[in-house]
């Protein structure tokens, strides 16, 4: 064999074990999801999206549409739903430059190991909860309230001051309408007013009714029927404007095509059709941003009207504009 042969013979097998070397060595998979917060302007204000976590819930809950036609519109978005729909609870943060305000404040503890992360990606996207100077609820249900006391009954956001309708707070903090309650809503009620106590204890707790304008450029819109005083939140900044709707929308997947789609969480059926019906035809003529509870993370975009229904058009990732 020749001296060049024997050279190249070598070098390949140096190579060659280099590369399986260095196969070896790859790193495992990480396997971990980046810090739940999303960041955009609406004019003036700037808005991070929170994501609290995701839970799964049975297609049965939704009323007014046959079994197999709900699962045909959620695999047309290839959502496999024979063993439940993914479901997202998000909340919002709006820096209004003179107001750092929490529109709902996620599940805490209340349900389950995949929920409970607003407090933790609050931190994540720069801000502490101390910072919070108001708290504005779209209802008192406990994937939305629990995440405002801690596990001592503390207030998380110290500061704070918190805001829910009158009609929603006179529903779920009523303890005789508490005790009279079918024993599977107790819970319920109990959750809601264990979340809301520390607010109320500090003289920290203000109602507000459909209307009233709660902070400069956010007026509180009611948006009732899933709750009794269930109520969106409308920003207006410059030229610019987004609905949070809290839980107007619970399964895209099916309510966009057919708006008349309730949910079993719903007290008044046929109000809560009546506001999403309303509701879709706002943003649609107007245009504006919708925040949504319940929408795939940020849950942040637009509605598009279909020949048949609505579609959602998810807001894009991209770097926030500044005037600098």
């Amino acid at each position: 064999m020749s001296k060049s042969l024997i050279k190249w013979t070598v070098g390949t097998l140096a190579f060659s074990m280099s590369a399986v070397s260095a196969q070896a060595e790859l790193p495992s998979q990480q396997q971990e999801q980046a810090p739940g917060w999303f960041r955009m302007m609406v004019g003036e204000y700037e808005v991070t999206a929170l994501y609290d976590g995701q839970t799964t819930i049975d297609t049965s809950l939704l009323k007014g549409m046959e079994q197999d036609e709900i699962l045909r519109h959620l695999n047309t978005l290839f959502i496999d739903a024979e063993s439940g729909m993914q479901t997202a609870v998000n909340a919002f943060l709006i820096h209004t430059g003179e107001n750092l305000v929490l529109v709902d404040a996620g599940s805490a503890a209340c349900f389950g190991p995949t929920l409970g992360q607003v407090e933790s990606n609050l931190r994540a996207s720069g801000y502490s909860p101390d910072e919070v100077d108001t708290v504005l609820m779209t209802h008192l249900h406990p994937d939305h309230v629990c995440g405002l006391a801690d596990e001592n009954g503390e207030a998380v956001y110290p500061q704070a001051e918190l805001r829910a309708s009158q009609a929603d707070a006179d529903f779920w903090l009523d303890e005789e309408r508490a005790a009279a309650a079918p024993e599977g809503n107790q819970a319920f009620f109990e959750m809601a007013q264990n979340a809301v106590a520390p607010y109320q204890a500090s003289g920290r707790f203000k109602p507000f009714t459909a209307g009233d304008e709660v902070l400069m450029g956010i007026v509180a819109h009611d948006t009732h029927g899933h709750t009794a005083g269930h109520t969106s939140f409308m920003l207006n900044s410059d030229d610019d404007a987004m609905l949070v709707w809290g839980d107007v929308v619970h399964s895209y997947g099916v309510q966009f095509a057919d708006p008349t789609v309730a949910i079993e969480f719903d007290s008044d059926p046929e109000q809560a059709i009546r506001t999403r019906e309303s509701v879709l035809e706002s943003a649609v003529e107007d245009k504006h941003w919708i925040a949504g509870a319940h929408m795939p993370f940020p849950g942040i975009g637009h509605i598009v009207k279909e020949e048949e229904g609505y579609r959602w058009l998810p807001v894009e990732f991209g770097p926030i504009a500044t005037d600098d």
